[in-house]
């Protein structure tokens, strides 16, 4: 059975915002109905209770002298019928007359009253009165009995509320923002992008930030002292390699074939072993057209004589990206392509989110189990994928991989449904 979990907003500032209105909310309900029923409940009944006071004074004079009694009520501005003009012998209230069932319920403890009507007008009150004489009916205006709404007060309770929220909502939006910074600097950097920062805001933000810039700066004092020792190992590595090709090239005999190729071997595993190692930390970030790209690669390796195809590209594809790096990548994902199959197809799909460049083949493909293994360096999955045996070294997807991650995306592979080998989509994020 799943877990009930409640909504909440998943931004820092909306659960911020939630934290500061619902306080607030609560507050002023618990206050609201507090008040109201103080208002209108304590202070009908004080009143009420002076009307019962006056009331019974008329109806002691009415029973006395019933002339004198319709003078004593218009000096009370009370309006007095007798006999009863109204027969009613039930009480009259809406349900949401709050006021009013404190009225009835005051009036009743001390007069022989009836019932009383509060639904004929809502500014009137209608009484019917049992005296010696009869029945009689009694009117009074409402608003000496009943409390008045309390509107303006809490209009200016709302109003005062909603502009404290605000306020106090744009000093969080303002203590957030450089957390919210903070995040967009280290989102660009994992896409390989060096944003400007300077920490703000709270000494834990600050410290934060702090922190986040050493990092950064080491991670690139590192990625600098890679690439200038990899510069010094292929001038070292490169040099004798020159000097034996020059020997052989003057040398004769079945044997200097053989030499050449393990030459011409060793110089294909120092490249690929400074590609993996080099990656794509020398190139800046631009925008740039990845379908582009994806013809380029196309129309080199049909140059080169490999059966490589171009599939249907997206041309709304221009994204930051390092152009050269991405192209090594996929040139890479095409060699294994026409390496282990017979032909190999390019192509490009766009979405809103990301661009994936797309390259399938009909080669033997990757087990679903291996293909995490496929991506880690050095791996060979198979005899067929043996450099003995003309295979590489097992850095060719973990090159594209380590490509796609500095740009924010990622290396997947997958199963293509229309040639039956490999599909390896790399995936930018836009």
């Amino acid at each position: 059975m799943a877990k009930f979990r409640p909504p909440l907003p998943r931004s820092l500032s909306g659960r911020a915002a939630l934290i500061l209105i619902v306080p607030i909310l609560t507050i002023q309900l618990v206050f609201s109905l507090q008040f109201i029923q103080r208002h209108y409940e304590g202070v009908t009944q004080q009143m009420a209770r002076g009307l019962e006071i006056e009331l019974s004074y008329l109806l002691d004079v009415y029973a006395a002298d019933p002339t004198e009694a319709q003078r004593v009520a218009k000096a009370l501005q009370i309006r007095l019928l007798a006999p009863a003009v109204w027969d009613f012998h039930a009480d009259r209230r809406d349900f949401w007359d709050v006021s009013g069932r404190a009225l009835i319920t005051t009036l009743r403890d001390g007069l022989p009253l009836t019932a009383v009507d509060l639904q004929h007008d809502n500014g009137e009150v209608r009484l019917r009165l049992d005296t010696p004489r009869g029945p009689v009916n009694v009117e009074v205006d409402r608003r000496r009995i009943s409390a008045s709404n309390p509107h303006q007060l809490l209009v200016l309770m709302i109003m005062t509320s909603v502009l404290m929220t605000v306020i106090a909502f744009l000093f969080l939006s303002n203590q957030l923002r450089p957390i919210a910074r903070l995040a967009q600097v280290a989102e660009a950097f994992g896409k390989g992008r060096t944003v400007p920062y300077r920490p703000r805001g709270a000494l834990e933000v600050r410290a934060a930030g702090a922190a986040f810039l050493e990092m950064r700066n080491r991670i690139e004092r590192f990625i600098e002292q890679r690439t200038l020792m990899l510069s010094g190992i292929s001038h070292d590595l490169r040099t004798p390699l020159t000097r034996m090709k020059l020997e052989l090239a003057m040398m004769d005999g079945d044997e200097v074939a053989d030499l050449r190729r393990d030459v011409q071997e060793m110089e294909r595993l120092v490249d690929e072993f400074l590609a993996f190692t080099r990656g794509d930390a020398t190139e800046e970030v631009v925008h740039a057209d990845a379908a582009e790209l994806a013809r380029q690669v196309v129309t080199n390796a049909e140059r080169m004589g490999q059966n490589v195809h171009q599939g249907p590209l997206d041309d709304n594809a221009t994204v930051p990206l390092r152009p050269q790096a991405v192209k090594r990548a996929l040139e890479n994902l095409v060699g294994n392509a026409v390496r282990y199959g017979t032909v190999a197809r390019v192509s490009l799909i766009g979405s809103p989110q990301n661009i994936r460049l797309v390259v399938e083949d009909d080669g033997p493909g990757i087990p679903k189990e291996m293909r995490d293994e496929a991506l880690t360096p050095f791996a060979r999955l198979g005899a067929e994928r043996d450099p003995n045996q003309g295979g590489g070294v097992g850095l060719g997807l973990s090159i594209a991989a380590d490509i796609a991650r500095s740009h924010g995306g990622q290396l997947r592979l997958l199963e293509s449904a229309d040639l039956g080998g490999l599909r390896a989509e790399i995936v930018l994020a836009r």
